[in-house]
């Protein structure tokens, strides 16, 4: 039994010292991969110095990872290398367990006991034998290693274009001031060169990039990172004027000769650096804003509607484009459902962003529009519209498209399914359509053919009829028949002839022994003298000269219109449409002169105040009530833009010859405020014509002679900024002779 006892620890160190084994194994092909990659990493960031504190970041980040995961590995696992023993080597009969029991857990029974002690010798003989009990493979480490090596070698085959490997230096420029150097001490420091950094907005997707001059743009958003470098240190750091922002450089660590100062630009500005005293020239920084994305709507039209017997569905065809990209797109339908007041309406949203994967500046969209899917049937509408978003969250939005599904259900009324021809409605054709219609036919006579042109000739003269009884219902017509001349025969009168011709039609040698003359059919005196006497109190609408309001000269000018009309559909209806021309321009100049005398002209009545009471209130003095006077005098207009004029005398005085004064240089320094307002809105146009007006004012105030070719363009931009001069009146010229002679001779 002790031999047993002293086996049980024994057991156990085999067990971890395999263990340790596999964990250093796996903490090999864990370090290898990392540390390649981390080579990869160094050999290619030194390329871009500016990436260093992010590569940093991200190399200590991984190092932490690496590090958590080898303590991970490390942790003791002897319960699962006891199982892979048991499964990769059968002589353990499954039983390397045996060897983790401790003595806190129950104590073994003899067999167990031995079956441990057996497990302990065959496992040592099997470390002895076999180099790994635990089988490792290398394979994986071992490609990704290498193509983290070749990743990394590479980096030394890589040249950068001269516009990366170089970061342009610029110059400021200071306008030259004296600067008096005394003997003995140093020189005042200066500026050696200007470095400048842009790193767009994230929306633009564009990387950080150096403007090759010191008047540069970039994107609404961006960082702008000014970097300085100066001969030696100064009693005080640079100073960055933009707009009304003073800001202070600061040194830039390591390198003692150097400053730098970063700020986000939202708008457009003018810029200028202050140092030892010197100030520098303007430069111009232009922000470009983001740009909303375009939406056009290819396919379908504004409206559309689905007839019958037509696919109840919209083939919708959308262009997009944004100068950065594109970020989502969506398709807006409102479902009307219903009609009248029962309408229902429903909206709907389509997600379209399947096709702008990616983020594209431009993409063309497509999406099917099933109207039965969206619940609608006949007689239903859905209006659509397409917004989109770029990558700067600015929203557009088109404009709003309908479909209609067309309603078979509404009836037309008979009359309109008789009818053999096309009706336009009657609110469309007027009478000068019909003469247009009429003149476009006369045109195209020679080109259709002889059916088509009768056709539409009658089509016309339908037009026409339909207009002329629309105008007879002013005369009291109320029949179709009728043309403006007669009236329909009485009811009596119609029955005793149909009377008459029926009894002809049964006995015709009666009806011809009969006399039919007036004087035997005469109506008694007794109702005509009754119909007489009633005539004025009745309003008859059968009668066409009492069923209107109209005055006696309107009535005749409207009956000759109804006449006019109806020639011309005879006319028409003959397919002669050069013959019915004339009647329908007099139809069209006698309805001019009917709706003239029909205006009604009312007189306008203004406020009349009441009648003063002078008896009360003349000579009283009191002024209750009454207006403050007023004094109105014309006075001559002030002079706008005085600086800029006064600045336009003296430069002209200054190139006549005119010597120069210190209140000379006050004068072109207000007008230089003036030209500066104007280069931020347009820097390329006055940027060139401050720095020369900056450069008359320091010469002037140096004393010395004026720069020469600083005039031009100061004088340019000065004249730019004055409003027009009113245009002068300019005599005609005089004719010449022969011109003479020919208005003579009128």
């Amino acid at each position: 039994m002790s031999t047993v006892a002293t086996s049980i620890p024994a057991g156990s160190q085999v067990l971890q010292s395999i263990a340790r084994l596999e964990a250093n194994r796996r903490s090999g092909t864990l370090l290898v991969p990392v540390g390649a990659g981390l080579l990869a990493v160094l050999a290619w960031a030194r390329h871009w110095p500016q990436m260093w504190p992010a590569v940093g970041t991200g190399i200590l980040l991984v190092l932490l990872g690496t590090a958590y995961g080898i303590y991970r590995l490390r942790q003791p696992r002897l319960a699962a290398v006891a199982r892979r023993l048991d499964r990769l080597h059968p002589a353990l009969e499954d039983s390397t367990g045996l060897l983790l029991h401790s003595s806190t857990e129950p104590p073994l029974n003899l067999l167990e006991q031995l079956q441990q002690q057996r497990v302990h010798t065959r496992l040592l003989e099997l470390q002895q034998s076999e180099l790994q009990l635990l089988p490792f493979s290398w394979r994986l480490t071992g490609w990704l290693t290498g193509i983290l090596l070749l990743v990394a070698a590479s980096s030394w085959l890589y040249r950068p274009n001269k516009a990366e490997a170089t970061v342009p230096k610029l110059v400021v420029h200071f306008p030259d001031t004296p600067t008096p150097v005394q003997p003995g001490k140093p020189t005042p420091p200066q500026l050696l060169e200007t470095r400048i950094r842009v790193q767009p907005p994230a929306y633009t997707r564009r990387p950080a990039f150096t403007p090759a001059s010191l008047s540069f743009s970039c994107p609404a958003g961006s960082r702008v990172r000014w970097t300085v470098r100066v001969s030696r240190a100064g009693a005080a750091a640079p100073v960055l004027e933009l707009g009304r922002q003073r800001l202070t450089f600061q040194p830039v660590a390591g390198q003692p000769l150097e400053y730098a100062v970063e700020l986000p630009v939202a708008a457009s500005g003018l810029y200028r650096l202050r140092f030892a005293g010197k100030t520098s020239d303007d430069y111009a920084l232009e922000v470009l804003p983001d740009q909303p994305p375009v939406i056009q709507i290819q396919t379908p039209k504004p409206y559309t509607l689905i007839e019958f017997g037509q696919r109840p569905q919209v083939a919708i065809r959308v262009a997009l484009r944004d100068e950065y990209g594109l970020q989502d797109a969506q398709l807006v339908a409102t479902v009307a459902q219903g009609q009248g007041e029962a309408v229902k309406f429903r909206e709907v949203v389509t997600d379209l962003s399947s096709g702008l994967r990616g983020q594209p500046r431009q993409a063309t969209l497509s999406s099917l529009l099933r109207l039965p899917a969206l619940g609608l049937t006949y007689g239903d509408e859905v209006y659509f519209y397409v917004r989109a978003h770029d990558n700067a969250r600015h929203l557009t939005r088109s404009d709003t498209y309908l479909v209609q599904w067309e309603d078979t259900t509404v009836q037309d009324g008979l009359t309109d399914l008789s009818l053999s021809v096309n009706v336009v409605p009657a609110y469309f054709r007027s009478q000068r359509q019909i003469i247009i219609d009429t003149e476009k036919l006369m045109a195209e006579r020679a080109t259709l053919p002889a059916a088509t042109f009768t056709d539409r000739a009658n089509n016309l003269g339908h037009d026409q009829k339909i207009l002329r009884l629309r105008y007879g219902k002013f005369l009291g017509e109320e029949f179709e028949g009728s043309i403006g001349e007669t009236a329909a025969p009485p009811a009596a009168e119609k029955d005793t002839t149909e009377e008459h011709d029926e009894h002809a039609n049964e006995n015709p040698a009666e009806h011809a022994a009969h006399n039919h003359g007036t004087d035997d059919h005469s109506s008694p005196s007794g109702s005509s003298n009754t119909q007489e006497l009633m005539d004025p109190y009745i309003h008859k609408h059968d009668d066409s000269e009492t069923a209107d309001f109209l005055e006696p000269a309107v009535k005749a000018k409207l009956r000759g219109v109804l006449n006019q009309m109806w020639e011309a559909e005879l006319r028409l209806r003959l397919a002669k449409p050069a013959e019915a021309r004339p009647f329908e321009y007099r139809a069209l100049r006698l309805l001019k002169q009917v709706q003239q005398q029909t205006r009604a002209f009312v007189r306008k009545s203004g406020y009349e105040p009441p009648v003063l009471p002078e008896a009360t209130l003349r000579l009283s003095g009191d002024l209750a009530g009454t207006a403050v006077p007023r004094i109105s005098r014309q006075l001559p207009a002030p002079a706008g833009q005085p600086e800029i004029r006064a600045a336009v005398r003296l430069l002209a005085a200054l190139q006549a010859g005119q010597a120069a004064t210190p209140a000379d240089a006050l004068v072109l320094e207000r007008a230089g405020q003036a030209v500066a307002q104007a280069a931020l809105q347009r820097p390329g146009a006055y940027l060139p014509a401050l720095r020369a007006l900056r450069q008359l004012t320091t010469d002037i105030r140096a004393g010395r002679a004026v720069c020469q070719h600083c005039f031009a363009p100061s004088e340019k931009a000065l004249a730019t900024l004055l409003p027009a001069p009113p245009a002068a009146p300019a005599r005609p010229p005089r004719p010449d002779r022969l011109g003479q002679r020919y208005l003579q001779a009128l």
